[in-house]
């Protein structure tokens, strides 16, 4: 008996050194999200070009893009040092004025769609969507769909290098590593 309540408080004890981190280490760096208008104003300050990731609450590739691909440490990196990163929810019921232009929401039974995400992504309203815009605010690209960390990390060297000017997306894309 002596034997298991020794044992017994060398587990609790050794237990109560083992911290939450230690079982699920937490992302050392984050993507600083933004708001549309937050990223808008910081533009004015330092202009930057703009990654906007085009989502919606109901949307599970979105979600495992939240999971994977934008923690990973390089996407963080890139993200953070080289654009403003925009989190713009499709079905957000809030008004936006941008560009002389009031974004609303549209009804459209069950669900809508925000305008601002339905001009942004050419009405082709599929989620995730990542649009890719340059320092004021002139679209790049658009790129729909789930995108692994190489796939996203291509797009975004892409963009970062300027490269969208000398050459089309479809060459670039098909170059090798």
């Amino acid at each position: 008996m002596k034997y298991i309540m020794s044992l017994l408080a060398v587990l609790v004890m050794g237990s109560a050194f083992v911290t939450p981190e230690a079982i699920d280490p937490p992302v050392k760096d984050k993507i600083k999200w933004m708001t549309w208008d937050e990223a808008i104003e910081a533009n004015k300050k330092e202009p930057k070009k703009i990654f906007v990731d085009v989502y919606t609450n109901w949307c599970g590739w979105c979600k495992k893009m939240d999971k994977s691909t934008f923690v990973n440490p390089e996407v963080v990196k890139e993200l953070n040092e080289n654009f403003y990163a925009v989190k713009f929810n499709a079905e957000q019921k809030e008004s936006i004025l941008f560009d002389g232009n009031e974004f609303t929401f549209v009804n459209q039974g069950r669900r809508g769609v925000h305008q601002l995400a339905y001009s942004l992504l050419d009405g082709r309203m599929g989620y995730p969507a990542f649009v890719f815009l340059d320092e004021t605010f002139s679209r790049i690209m658009i790129s729909p769909g789930f995108k692994k960390v190489n796939e996203l990390m291509k797009e975004i060297e892409y963009t970062k290098t300027e490269a969208y000017k000398k050459t089309s997306w479809q060459e670039f894309s098909s170059r090798a590593e």
